[in-house]
């Protein structure tokens, strides 16, 4: 099977068919960070009726031009107010109180002088002033948040106002993370020798599914032996949506799981895209569940894990697949090193109305160096058919603050 373009296997993993987007009922309060299954529409007007903004007096905006006005009482927020302002009356409303009947405007508190039971008029207000109309929020009918959503405090508090007790979101995606390698020693786990090396890929690749909103099934390192790998796949496939190795993957005698994942009656859909770091990437899928098998250094791993599964975390929470892309300017020239197209560790910066790529302190060397993705650093994309490039240039970049 020949490499393909980046922007093909693109193509090809968006018409994955993944099924049908599992949902369940959350307790509101449980709901931050989960992916909204069903749109929040807005059942009423809010406010529903002409509210008071802040503490003052409800009148007639006409009655302010005669300098003294009457007070009928108080209306404390919450209260249902009955009486009515007609002419040469207010009654004193407060913040979030309903404005009563009558009444077209609030004059602060602030602007009036208290004398007995009238109110003298010190600063008059234009007509409305402090007075939140129907539907300031929003009007019944509105789509207030639109399914997809990844749902934060602002989202929280518009469904505590809506009386949301339960919220439908997305099932989270199961994602098993398999680290193979008989050079690979896992976290605690004391070296024989100085040619083996601790694990970071898998709980890199964990900590990048949980923010994408997906759960994390870690399996632990599995050494290069044929037997012991096709079981770990053929456990984990058992109860997750997605499958993720890394290593094993390209042309040496220990690489098992290229030859393991087509025995497990998964089928291929690609094996090898034109992509630097990488290059060596396999999907497949078995029935309704994902086999990715990524490199094993750990830069590689980790920018072929945000190209191939934050796409498909996403599809199974029904939100948007695509990557959080902008343009920026580079700051520095570039020097492309391959005729692939390259993600390259960036750093981001916001100055003067727009982004700046720089690569200030960015090693450059082998696709190992995951320490180049410390900082306020992004991915900057090249093409196949793009070479070096001039300070200046407007490039895209993917964004790594939020999967």
């Amino acid at each position: 099977m020949s490499f393909i373009s980046y922007e093909q296997s693109q193509q090809m993993l968006s018409q994955l068919h993944i099924g049908s987007i599992k949902t369940e009922n959350v307790f509101l309060g449980d709901a931050l960070e989960r992916t909204l299954a069903t749109a929040v529409i807005a059942d009423e007007n809010s406010p529903k009726h002409p509210t008071a903004s802040m503490d003052g007096y409800a009148v007639r905006h006409t009655d302010l031009t005669s300098g003294r006005i009457k007070i009928l009482g108080d209306n404390p927020a919450g209260s249902d107010e009955r009486r009515e302002v007609t002419e040469g009356t207010c009654i004193k409303t407060f913040t979030g109180s309903m404005m009563p009947s009558g009444a077209d405007t609030l004059i602060q508190i602030e602007n009036v002088t208290v004398e007995g039971d009238d109110i003298l008029i010190n600063e008059a207000v234009s007509l409305a002033s402090s007075v939140r109309p129907v539907g300031e929020s929003y009007f019944e009918g509105d789509i207030l948040i639109p399914q997809g959503t990844q749902i934060g405090f602002a989202e929280i508090g518009v469904m505590a106002g809506l009386n949301k007790v339960m919220v439908p979101v997305s099932v989270k995606p199961k994602v098993a993370v398999i680290a193979t390698g008989s050079e690979v020693l896992d976290l605690g786990v004391t070296a024989k020798n100085e040619a083996q090396i601790r694990s970071s890929n898998n709980y890199t690749i964990a900590a990048i599914a949980k923010s994408a909103g997906a759960d994390v099934v870690q399996l632990g390192v599995t050494h290069d032996n044929r037997a012991t790998i096709m079981q770990t796949f053929e456990n984990a496939l058992q109860s997750a949506d997605i499958v993720v190795s890394t290593g094993g993957v390209s042309v040496g005698d220990y690489d098992f799981v290229k030859e393991i994942v087509p025995a497990l009656g998964a089928t291929v859909i690609y094996k090898g895209v034109r992509v630097k770091p990488g290059q060596h990437i396999m999907v497949a899928q078995r029935d309704n569940r994902f086999i990715l098998a990524l490199p094993g250094f750990a830069y590689s791993s980790t920018v072929t894990f945000i190209l191939y599964a934050l796409p498909l975390i996403r599809k199974m929470l029904g939100r948007d697949s695509e990557p959080n892309l902008i343009e920026a300017t580079l700051k520095a020239p570039f020097i492309k090193r391959s005729k692939k197209s390259e993600f390259t560790t960036c750093n981001l910066s916001f100055e003067e109305g727009k982004y700046w790529v720089d690569f200030q302190n960015k090693k450059v060397g082998s696709s190992a160096i995951l320490t180049n993705m410390l900082g306020n650093a992004a991915l900057m994309v090249t093409g196949e058919d793009d070479g070096s490039l001039e300070e200046g240039t407007t490039v895209h970049v993917i964004k790594l603050d939020r999967f």
